[in-house]
């Protein structure tokens, strides 16, 4: 083992025992590289981030820029700032009316802890509504409203008052009522290996949270920034949150999240009490101004207008007999199998040819694909290559 997975491994907290361990010297558009002068291709954009690429030119510049102004001069709320002035005015020109006030945190945990609070706050209710085989995030109340069990048993007891529902069942939704404060939904729940729902199962949530006053909480951590080929996952539905959460690919590789709601629902945290929810380095100008460029990358490269036909084409290569389904919006993928050991040894063995790619906590019978949407045709084609090479393999391997 050499020196510096020594240090990782004795000094740096693990989350599993078999890391992947891929050294990074730098990274560029689609590419990792190794000290050794190895090329990855990665193909899940950090999982959910790079979503236009790794230190896009525009975003490095912004940073740099904003460096030589000033980094953290105060907590979160207290002094105006330009870069996360700009950001707010930006992100809420994009998004419906109601979506006009924005909260800046540093993570998506974060954010929908924020949601949670604010729903509980506004409409003076307790009960949350979620679904299974959801994942909202790994902290307290955002563990609270996951649906993997696995995940929570050992961190009981978590928020009393959440009530699990099936996603995408329309009879269901009869489980909100008059005591619901909120209904926390993935757009498309990812961790659950990319399952999306139906547009009338969408517009029924809608309504049903319109007739009992339950506010309706979209997290599209995962789904926004353009991963589906719209900015936000949930104007494919036509439906519209009463408070949206983003974060991941929202920085462009730097740290932050938002919750994003009406003005009028957000100033409810403003008192009683004071300070109902405070950051201090959420709304941090370094990461605003990462996030304000990414957001000018995506319109101003017309990124968005290319995501289906990429997603297409992936489809398109990666047909294999092996695969027992493709589901797909945008350039999100999960390619299902027979069981998680397949998917294991398809993931390492692209791994060792130079494409990363992943599978999911509450789904490892399928693997991911969610890479930067910016990504050529060439490069698609070379990846998929890799790809179907690696599952042919796996005859060799049984």
């Amino acid at each position: 083992m050499n020196f510096s997975h020594s240090v990782f491994l004795k000094h740096i907290a693990q989350t599993t025992g078999h890391p992947f361990l891929i050294d990074v010297e730098r990274a560029e558009g689609l590419y990792l590289y190794s000290p050794d002068g190895k090329r990855y291709m990665d193909l899940i954009s950090g999982v959910g981030v790079s979503n236009i690429g790794h230190r896009h030119p525009y975003v490095v510049n912004a940073i740099k820029e904003q460096l030589d102004k000033h980094l953290h001069v105060m907590v979160y709320g207290e002094f105006v700032q330009s870069s996360p002035n700009e950001l707010a005015e930006k992100l809420t020109k994009l998004l419906p009316d109601n979506l006009n006030c924005c909260y800046f945190t540093n993570s998506g945990t974060e954010a929908n802890e924020g949601a949670l609070k604010l729903a509980k706050r506004y409409t003076g209710r307790t009960e949350i509504i979620t679904c299974r085989r959801s994942y909202h995030g790994s902290t307290h109340g955002s563990l609270s409203v996951s649906g993997n069990e696995v995940k929570k048993y050992a961190f009981r007891p978590l928020l009393p008052e959440v009530r699990f529902i099936d996603f995408n069942s329309i009879t269901d939704l009869d489980n909100i009522t008059t005591k619901t404060a909120c209904v926390i939904i993935e757009t498309i729940q990812g961790d659950a290996g990319v399952r999306i729902p139906s547009a009338k199962y969408m517009q029924a949530l809608r309504a049903k949270c319109n007739e009992t006053g339950t506010l309706l909480i979209f997290d599209e951590i995962q789904t926004g920034i353009g991963r589906t080929g719209k900015l936000f996952a949930f104007e494919h539905f036509d439906v519209v949150p009463d408070i949206l959460t983003s974060a991941k690919a929202l920085g462009g590789g730097l740290p932050i999240g938002t919750f994003v709601s009406s003005y009028e629902i957000m100033q409810c945290l403003t008192h009683n009490p004071m300070l109902g929810h405070i950051t201090t380095f959420g709304g941090n100008p370094v990461c605003c101004a990462a996030a304000l460029a990414t957001l000018n990358v995506i319109e101003d490269e017309g990124l968005l207008d290319n995501v289906d036909g990429k997603g297409l084409l992936f489809e398109q290569l990666l047909q294999h007999e092996r695969i027992k389904e493709i589901r797909r919006k945008g350039l999100l993928f999960a390619f299902e199998f027979e069981t998680s050991e397949e998917v294991a040894f398809i993931v390492q063995e692209c791994l060792k040819n130079g494409v990363i790619c992943f599978w999911f906590l509450s789904c490892p019978n399928s693997f991911r694909i969610a890479p930067p949407i910016n990504i050529s045709n060439d490069e698609i084609q070379e990846a998929c290559k890799i790809i179907i090479d690696a599952i042919n393999q796996l005859d060799n391997h049984h």
